[in-house]
């Protein structure tokens, strides 16, 4: 091949790498925002309808870049707070597909988004009920969460989802640690509407904690 050939060849591979990558990223902070504005802004039938259209653009997203782990998990953080909202029968198909966007995730890049998958699949086997109705397992999920904090220590959502599971198995002391852990964390650009609904579940879990002591 023609020298000239191969370097415009190159050239032109990567210019469009850089745009996949650039839709890709686009794609995340779309999704991400629009959580954090579906999950904390609206409430009711109103919520649930907005998650159902973010699902599907979720899936969009992912039938375009089906080897990003950052859109991979995004839409099982979608799906299963999408699940949480909608409730019932019914939701255990939406669970049943964030896990497998969880697991898909792992296997391409068990670090992208500092752990967020494995928070999120932790909290979501503690969420679901177990067999023979669902696939949920608190020891399972333990082991989930407490990977997510050590692959990202000072976080706040995995430091706020252990601690949760922690209140739930009622190991106090560690889960006030761990919830003023996540109220520390620093804030994170771009993300204020999460920042601040996170904020306020931390608010409410430690008022909660300090009541059943």
């Amino acid at each position: 091949m023609n020298r000239r050939v191969l370097e415009i060849l190159i050239a032109l591979t990567a210019v469009l790498s850089a745009g996949a990558r650039a839709d890709v990223e686009a794609d995340v902070v779309h999704l991400q925002s629009r959580w954090a504005e579906v999950n904390y802004q609206l409430e009711g039938k109103t919520q649930v309808s907005a998650f159902e259209q973010l699902v599907a653009d979720a899936d969009s997203a992912v039938d375009a870049a089906p080897e990003s782990a950052a859109l991979l998990i995004w839409s099982g953080i979608i799906k299963s707070t999408y699940a949480g909202a909608k409730g019932g029968l019914g939701a255990l198909s939406v669970a049943k597909e964030a896990r497998a966007d969880f697991e898909a995730a792992m296997k391409i890049d068990a670090d992208a988004l500092e752990g967020s998958a494995y928070t999120s699949l932790g909290i979501l086997m503690h969420s679901v009920p177990g067999w023979p109705v669902g696939f949920g397992s608190d020891k399972e999920a333990r082991k989930l969460l407490l990977t997510g904090v050590e692959k990202n220590p000072e976080g706040i959502d995995n430091n706020y989802f252990y601690a949760a599971f922690l209140l739930d198995e009622k190991e106090y002391d560690e889960a006030e640690e761990h919830f003023l852990r996540a109220q520390a964390a620093p804030a994170r650009p771009g993300r204020e509407i999460a920042d601040k609904g996170r904020q306020e579940e931390i608010r409410e879990a430690l008022a909660s904690l300090h009541a059943k002591r």
